[in-house]
C-alpha cells in the first residue's frame, strides 16, 4: 500500500510577484491538494526568513478549510513559545469549530530561532529561553483546551480558566521537531510526531525510534503516527528537476546569507560556482529530486528507513506552474485518491 503524502508549505515567495502573490498560490495549492487526495495541508511559521511568506499559519487555516471539502489542515506548526498557550488553545478550538474534524495543531519549539526576531516576537530578553520549557507550555495549553487535566494546583488562579468556545471538541495535537526532545514529549502524551527530516535529516529516523518506543497511547492517538518532512522537486525530466534543485539550493544559501531579492532562476543556478564553503551550509538540507518513477523509488525507500507512517512534502519552487506539477505528478505516481478520482 503506498504510504500516505501530506503538504507542508513554506509559502516561497513566486518569480514573479511577492508576498500577495505567495499567499494566493497557498490557496489555489491547498484546493489542489484536496483535489489530488493529499492527506493534509499544513501551514509553516518562518518569521523574518527571507523569501518566505509564512507566517501566520492560524489565519490560513481558516480560510483554507472553508475553500476545501476533505483534506486536513493544520499548522506544521505553531511555534508555541512565541505565544500565550491560551491563546493558542482558542485559535484552534475557533477552526475546529469552523472545519469539525479537520484541524490539526502542530507545534514547534523554535529552538534555533534568530535571537532578535525571538525578542521582537515575546517582548522581553528574559522569555528568550522559552523553547526550553515547552513541556510546561504544551501542558498549559491541553489544560486550557480540556484535553489534559490542569496542570496547575487547585489554588492556582489559572486552575479553573478555560479556552472558549466551550464545547468544541480540541483538534488532534502534533509535536514538531528536529531531534528527540520533542520525539520524547510526543510519545510522553499519545501525541503524534512530525520529524524535520528536510533540514534535519541524520536526526529524523533517530527521533522517530524513540517517539515508538516511548509511545503512550491517548484517546487522540491510539497507535503512534509518525510524519516525516521531506523536501521534494519532481519533474517530468531528471535534468529540469535538477535544474530547480540547484536553483533551490542558491534560494537556500542567499538565505542563510540573509540576503533578499528576486530568486535565482534555473540559468543563474547552472552558472553559479558552489565553493567548499556553500556546500557545507548547505549540507543540513537533502532534496529528493527526479522524475516521477525515481522520486517514488526514492522517497518509498526513505520512509522505510525513517519508520515514517506519513511523509509530508515540502517543495519550494519560485515558478508556480512547476510547483503544481510537481505535486501533480507525484500524485500520479504514488496513486493518490482525491475528489477527481471519486467522482
Amino acid at each position: 500500500m503506498p504510504i500516505p503524502l501530506s503538504i507542508l508549505d513554506l509559502m516561497p515567495l513566486p518569480a514573479h510577484g511577492g508576498g500577495e502573490q505567495a499567499i494566493r498560490n497557498t490557496l489555489e495549492l491547498a484546493q489542489l491538494a484536496d483535489e489530488l487526495g493529499y492527506e493534509r495541508y499544513w501551514l509553516a511559521e518562518h518569521h523574518n526568513f527571507p523569501g518566505l511568506a509564512a507566517v501566520a499559519p492560524e489565519v490560513l487555516i481558516g480560510v483554507i478549510a472553508q475553500l476545501t471539502r476533505r483534506i486536513r489542515v493544520g499548522s506544521g506548526g505553531v511555534l508555541l513559545p512565541n505565544y500565550a498557550p491560551l491563546k493558542v488553545a482558542e485559535l484552534f478550538r475557533t477552526l475546529e469549530a469552523l472545519a469539525p474534524g479537520r484541524i490539526d495543531l502542530g507545534i514547534g519549539r523554535a529552538p534555533n530561532q534568530d535571537p532578535r526576531t525571538a525578542l521582537a516576537l515575546r517582548g522581553s530578553e528574559t522569555a528568550l529561553g522559552a523553547a526550553d520549557d515547552i513541556a510546561r507550555l504544551v501542558a498549559e495549553l491541553e489544560g486550557f483546551a480540556e484535553v489534559a487535566p490542569s496542570p496547575f494546583p487547585t489554588d492556582h488562579p489559572l486552575r479553573d480558566v478555560i479556552a472558549s468556545p466551550e464545547g468544541v471538541p480540541f483538534p488532534p495535537i502534533w509535536l514538531l521537531g528536529s531531534g528527540q526532545r520533542s520525539a520524547q514529549l510526543a510519545a510522553e502524551r499519545g501525541r503524534g510526531f512530525a520529524a524535520a527530516y528536510h533540514f534535519s535529516p541524520g536526526e529524523a529516523a533517530p527521533a522517530i525510534r524513540a517517539y515508538k518506543a516511548g509511545f503512550q497511547p491517548s484517546v487522540y492517538f491510539a497507535q503512534p503516527h509518525a510524519l516525516a518532512s521531506v523536501s521534494v522537486i519532481c519533474a517530468e525530466t531528471d535534468d529540469l528537476a535538477e535544474g530547480l534543485k540547484l536553483a533551490g539550493d542558491l534560494t537556500a544559501l542567499r538565505r542563510i546569507n540573509g540576503e533578499r531579492g528576486a530568486p535565482p532562476t534555473i540559468e543563474e543556478a547552472r552558472a553559479y560556482t558552489f565553493t567548499p564553503e556553500d556546500q557545507e551550509k548547505l549540507r543540513v538540507f537533502t532534496t529528493v529530486y527526479g522524475s516521477p518513477a525515481r522520486v517514488q523509488r526514492e522517497l518509498s525507500d526513505l520512509a522505510a528507513r525513517l519508520g515514517a507512517d506519513e511523509l509530508t512534502i515540502v517543495t519550494s519552487i519560485a515558478d508556480h506552474a512547476l510547483r503544481r506539477r510537481s505535486y501533480e505528478l507525484l500524485a500520479e505516481v504514488f496513486e493518490l485518491q482525491g475528489l477527481a478520482s471519486a467522482r
